[in-house]
């Protein structure tokens, strides 16, 4: 049901039960899954007994229904031009997802989502590393010892030096298997647009987490 979106009604009509005992199982079994996702911290550690030395983070947004209402307001993201929830994941160097946020509305901005979630923090205690892009530039102020590499940034007064641009692309060579994890997860076509309630989404793409890395690992 959650790899091809099957509707619930016609789960409920093929197998001769109502619909109500059908989405009773399938919210039973999202939140004994959901149990299963690691917490920031253990996912973390268990990286740094693994030898790792850093991570991959990124922020996605999951497509939702429109909502009548000025409650869904701030689910509209400005920068992807829909309706979504906002979440960040962390994967290991091969772009194995490892960690997934709670949903946020669509315009929250990647840096406050990992404000909220003090990702900077939990890697400084792991002592790990993180890869991101420009989207959270300015989370790390540390100069000396920075923890999240964000790359350079051009603006229309300053252009990027050459040797700028190589760092930019290695930059993004390193990053690249992020995608690759997201790929994995969005491969759900549950996630194509969700129809749940947004407040049950943080359980349902943990669920999805579990269940990605066990189809990943076989």
């Amino acid at each position: 049901m959650l790899r091809h979106d099957h509707r619930l009604a016609d789960m409920a009509g093929g197998n001769n039960i109502s619909e109500s005992t059908v989405r009773r199982w399938r919210d039973e079994l999202i939140t004994l899954l959901a149990a299963q996702a690691p917490r920031l911290d253990r996912a973390l550690k268990k990286i740094t007994k693994q030898g790792g030395e850093v991570v991959l983070t990124d922020g996605t947004l999951i497509p939702t229904r429109r909502r009548t209402g000025k409650a869904d307001r701030c689910n509209y993201s400005g920068k992807h031009h829909h309706h979504g929830l906002h979440f960040i994941a962390l994967t290991d160097e091969r772009g194995r997802l490892i960690w997934i946020s709670a949903s946020r509305p669509g315009r929250t901005h990647d840096n406050t989502a990992a404000r909220r979630d003090h990702i900077l923090a939990h890697l400084r205690a792991a002592g790990l590393g993180a890869l991101a892009d420009l989207g959270f530039r300015g989370l790390d102020n540390d100069v000396r010892d920075p923890v999240i590499v964000t790359g350079f940034q051009a603006s229309r007064t300053h252009k990027l030096t050459p040797a700028q641009k190589i760092a930019n692309r290695v930059l993004a060579v390193g990053r690249a298997p992020v995608e690759h994890g997201f790929a994995h997860l969005k491969n759900w076509r549950i996630l194509t647009k969700l129809r749940t309630d947004p407040t049950c989404a943080t359980r349902l793409l943990r669920a999805l987490l579990v269940l990605t890395n066990l189809e990943v690992n076989r």
